[in-house]
């Protein structure tokens, strides 16, 4: 950042160099640029197997430790936090996942999308969450493998998921999780990335009908500085849930044997919630729109106010700048020059003629 950008936040205080560096980000998406992404000091593996009658949970710290606990027989869902490119590359060596899918996993930036490579079904996505302070959608990464009796998902971050509900689940024996493969265990986890969707969308509608009541009543200049940080997040929003749709339709026409017909209808349902995810954020990019309209006839109606009442005082005025030039012509003969009562009646006529031009204006409505 040069130096005249600082001097400019200095100048206009309305400028936000945070919102520079937002606006950067949502900007700067290069697939093709090798990603800077910082390594964890940790990778944390969270390994269940279950069946219809058993579940076994356990965490580790290391992935080859992980591996004499993974039962064959059962369904194993192995979720990665924090992605140490050693473990990711360890893990898929293990499940025979192809190289391409692992750059996909360690790459940064992705759009959603879901491959098929050597009999293996890959999904990757982005969890969204909300962020109440900063008002702003922050995006997680997520990428998810389905193979024969296995789901491998990898998170970038190791404090938060939306998998709580599904963890719950798996302890219960007469869940529908237990009773299915691990077609629907990855119909699950998608399905509870875009249920969380709507969670961040009603987030950004509370502050979207918040930002239009204080545009009402009182539109100024931060409130145009709100319209385009929401802009932004709009923006993120889209980008992330968009391309989902292209996802859940790669799923249904894969034809993998991996998915059994019976879990189809499943992804079906997921199809539906992700169009009408689509079609709230084209909702709220047009309320987005109609507020910087709205923000901009709030604006002008200001400005024509203005304009009325300094059209209303000139004109007032304007009687008594004509009488007063009048009679301070230079001439010898003029009416009232030396009468006594003149200088009161040039006076009188001053405040009588603009009262009744406000009379006037009044009644036709003007002001």
């Amino acid at each position: 950042m040069g130096a005249k950008k600082y001097i400019s936040y200095f100048l206009n205080p309305l400028l936000n160099p945070l919102q520079s560096l937002r606006t950067h980000k949502v900007l700067q998406v290069n697939p093709t640029v090798i990603s800077d992404r910082k390594e964890p000091e940790l990778t944390k593996l969270s390994v269940f197997n279950y069946d219809t009658k058993e579940m076994r949970f356990q965490e580790f710290d290391s992935v080859n430790d992980s591996f004499s606990f993974i039962d064959p027989a059962a369904i194993t869902w192995i979720n990665v936090d924090g992605l140490k490119k050693i473990d990711v590359e360890n893990i898929c060596s293990k499940y025979g996942i192809h190289n391409l899918i692992v750059e996909d996993i360690l790459s940064m930036g992705q759009r959603a999308k879901t491959d098929e490579i050597n009999g293996l079904l890959f999904s990757l996505m982005n969890m969204l969450y909300f962020n109440e302070k900063d008002s702003s959608v922050e995006v997680e990464q997520i990428s998810i493998v389905l193979g024969k009796n296995f789901v491998l998902s990898f998170q970038e971050d190791a404090t938060r998921d939306v998998f709580t509900p599904l963890r719950e689940k798996l302890k219960l024996n007469n869940s529908k999780v237990r009773q299915n493969g691990a077609d629907f265990l990855y119909y699950s986890l998608i399905d509870l990335i875009v249920d969380n969707y709507f969670v961040v969308m009603e987030g950004l509608g509370e502050k979207i009908e918040e930002l239009e009541e204080t545009i009402v009543r009182n539109a100024n200049t931060r409130s145009l500085a709100k319209i385009n940080m929401l802009r932004k997040e709009m923006i993120i929003l889209k980008r992330s849930v968009s391309p989902v749709r292209e996802l859940v339709n790669g799923i249904l026409r894969s034809e993998s044997e991996l998915i059994e017909e019976r879990t189809e209808k499943y992804f079906k349902d997921v199809h539906d919630h992700i169009l009408q995810a689509n079609d709230l954020a084209e909702n709220y990019r047009d309320m987005m729109m109609n507020l910087n309209d709205l923000y901009l006839s709030n604006v002008n109606l200001k400005m024509n106010e203005v304009m009325k009442v300094m059209a209303v005082v000139t004109c007032l005025l304007a009687p008594a700048t004509v009488i007063g030039g009048i009679f301070g012509m230079n001439f010898e003969t003029i009416p009232l020059l030396h009468n006594k009562w003149g200088f009161f009646i040039s006076v009188g006529l001053m405040l009588c003629i603009p009262l009744v031009m406000l009379r006037l204006f009044k009644k036709r409505g003007w002001f």
